[in-house]
């Protein structure tokens, strides 16, 4: 019986896998949250305070830490930056979907030369 259960868990595995959606290029990506911004300066700041600390689990938990410690105040000004990029991302989204409705945008099912 678990053979049986292992074979149709393997199957749809696969079957998944072959039904995988092609990502499109042109498509606008989600601009990263408030704390992905204060990581990419808390990462400067702790790797010049503790050059010796080489692995990113130490640079990330204490990134962690800090950011649970912030109070808001602190905190608003990767709010804002984070506020901005939304915005940016909702109107590049709404204009790929004028795109996409009106044609402008053809759906090619040619393989981009970074898939090699």
């Amino acid at each position: 019986m678990k053979r049986s259960v292992r074979q149709i868990i393997e199957k749809t595995k696969a079957t998944q896998r072959k039904n995988k959606q092609k990502v499109d290029a042109k498509k606008p990506k989600k601009p990263p949250t408030a704390f992905f911004y204060f990581m990419e300066d808390f990462r400067k700041e702790f790797q010049e305070q503790n050059p010796d600390v080489k692995s990113m689990r130490d640079v990330g938990k204490a990134c962690g830490d800090k950011w649970k410690t912030m109070t808001y105040e602190e905190k608003v000004q990767y709010y804002d930056i984070a506020t901005e990029k939304r915005a940016e991302f909702a109107r590049a989204t709404t204009e790929y979907n004028k795109k996409m409705e009106s044609g402008d945008y053809e759906e090619t099912d040619e393989e981009s030369e970074y898939d090699e």
